[in-house]
């Protein structure tokens, strides 16, 4: 019953508060955004939903207008050149993330879920369909986000990602919620540039 119906009236009835809520600081971010570099204020990318289907997923820009576009901050050689004064805490802050509240009340997305991948992901795509991860709607923040986000390996992430299908319910939901509260109080787990940085950091222990 939670995952046929209760969670999406979840998502529904937290995201239409949480957009009425947050309407005011997202203009102010807004506002803090387009002061600080030239371009738009929310930069939309091309991401993995349900099923493999693709949607638009807008955040707030963090990083210059000249920055390569598809390719996920990892891949970059020097991320933090490319990274705006703003960007660089509204990141730390997960702040980025807060219009895609609007692909939560839509449905494209989910509160809690495997986070939605680049469509040029493939392997991270090709190892989520391993576990099934692939079949539920990507999410705000996941099971993965709060056991390394950043610092994991792709193979390590998508079994977290298959980890979480396989628990999905109220309760676990609860504990991805709450546990993603403690992580961006904490700063934790946000490597520019750093997929696998948890891996590297134990290898030279």
């Amino acid at each position: 019953m939670y995952k046929l119906f209760f969670k999406r009236f979840l998502d529904i009835a937290l995201s239409l508060c949480g957009l009425i809520v947050l309407a005011l600081p997202m203009l102010f971010f807004a506002v803090l955004v387009k002061l600080d570099s030239p371009g738009p204020v929310l930069f939309w990318q091309k991401r993995v939903g349900i099923h493999k289907t693709t949607f638009m997923m807008p955040k707030f820009r963090t990083m210059r207008t000249d920055t390569p576009a598809n390719m996920p901050t990892h891949l970059l050689a020097d991320p933090e050149k490319w990274i705006t004064r703003t960007g660089s805490w509204f990141r730390r802050l997960s702040i980025d993330e807060l219009p895609q509240i609007l692909c939560i009340f839509t449905g494209k997305m989910s509160i809690i879920g495997p986070r939605p991948a680049l469509w040029n992901q493939t392997d991270l795509i090709m190892e989520r369909d391993k576990y099934g991860a692939n079949d539920v709607r990507p999410g705000l923040t996941g099971w993965a986000q709060i056991n390394g986000r950043d610092e994991l390996d792709i193979p390590v992430k998508a079994r977290l990602d298959g980890e979480y299908v396989e628990k999905l319910s109220f309760l676990f939901d609860c504990r991805c919620f709450f546990g993603t509260i403690f992580k961006v109080l904490k700063h934790d787990g946000v490597v520019e540039g750093g997929t696998g940085a948890l891996r590297e950091e134990k290898e030279h222990q």
